[in-house]
């Protein structure tokens, strides 16, 4: 057996013996000059070739992480974990005081406000309610302030929360009460999907995720409130798709021009039993 074979040894050290070939181009490549791909590995000439036809999709403006931890996922946990600490105080009335009932938006007692408090009060009776949430919303929270910035995470949570409220105010009985951060947890998911699918990536195992927890909302005896989770996933995914077909500098007026609009779309949806009430 010999090794004085080229075919055997790498192209860029050719006193190095190597069995290995780029799955690219056929060329044997030593250790060094391996680049783990998809299959197999590559010679540093194909990865580079690979990385300059990669479509640049991604631009600044959507990528740019923020600076250390992701604190408003954590501050946004921080305060639903103290309210529902609150709510289990006897005579505090926490509860009584965030939640969120459609009734609650008409002439008789105009309190706009529940619809962003019940966001952060949660079923005292069922403690796996809460704690399915924030660990949801720690588990997306941490991956789209990362990549949106600590500002346009903070709206795409509110602003789908406030569609969870939208949500119940049409499809739901006006005289339900309604608590949780599920209409934002799904607007998150929905953002998610949305960014994944249009910047290339692969969302299948979400989209199956999110198709689970909606079909579970309409189990009889959960109680569950899936006009709160449908109205929060849609939303969620117009916000994520603002922020992927606006995410130049240039267009930067553009995505907050679009997001104002929305929440206004919002807003005027939300006065459904102010202006008509009891329709």
């Amino acid at each position: 057996m010999t090794d004085a074979d080229t075919g055997s040894r790498c192209y860029r050290h050719p006193d190095r013996v190597s069995y290995v070939l780029c799955q690219r181009c056929g060329r044997t490549i030593c250790g060094e000059c391996q680049t783990p791909a998809a299959v197999g590995v590559v010679c540093p000439e194909c990865m580079r070739e690979q990385r300059q036809q990669a479509p640049k999709v991604r631009s600044r403006v959507l990528t740019r992480p923020s600076s250390g931890a992701p604190v408003v996922t954590y501050t946004l946990i921080g305060i639903t974990v103290a309210v529902f600490v609150l709510q289990l105080i006897p005579g505090l009335g926490i509860t009584n005081r965030l939640y969120f009932t459609p009734l609650a938006m008409s002439e008789i007692a105009f309190e706009p406000w529940r619809m962003l408090t019940t966001m952060f009060v949660h079923s005292t009776s069922l403690i796996f309610h809460v704690l399915l949430n924030m660990y949801t919303l720690w588990i997306f929270g941490q991956l789209l302030e990362g990549l949106l910035g600590r500002g346009r995470f903070l709206a795409l949570y509110f602003i789908s929360g406030f569609a969870g409220s939208v949500g119940v105010i049409w499809l739901s009985n006006p005289n339900t009460a309604v608590v949780g951060a599920s209409g934002a947890i799904f607007g998150l998911m929905g953002a998610f999907l949305v960014i994944q699918r249009r910047l290339g990536g692969q969302a299948t195992q979400l989209l199956i995720l999110v198709g689970i927890n909606l079909v579970i909302g309409f189990v009889p005896g959960f109680n569950i409130a899936w006009q709160a989770h449908l109205g929060g996933l849609v939303a969620g995914a117009l916000v994520g798709l603002i922020f992927v077909e606006t995410r130049s500098r240039s267009q930067r007026g553009l995505q907050i021009g679009l997001l104002v609009a929305l929440s206004a779309v919002l807003v005027v949806l939300s006065a459904r039993y102010f202006v008509f009430p009891l329709i």
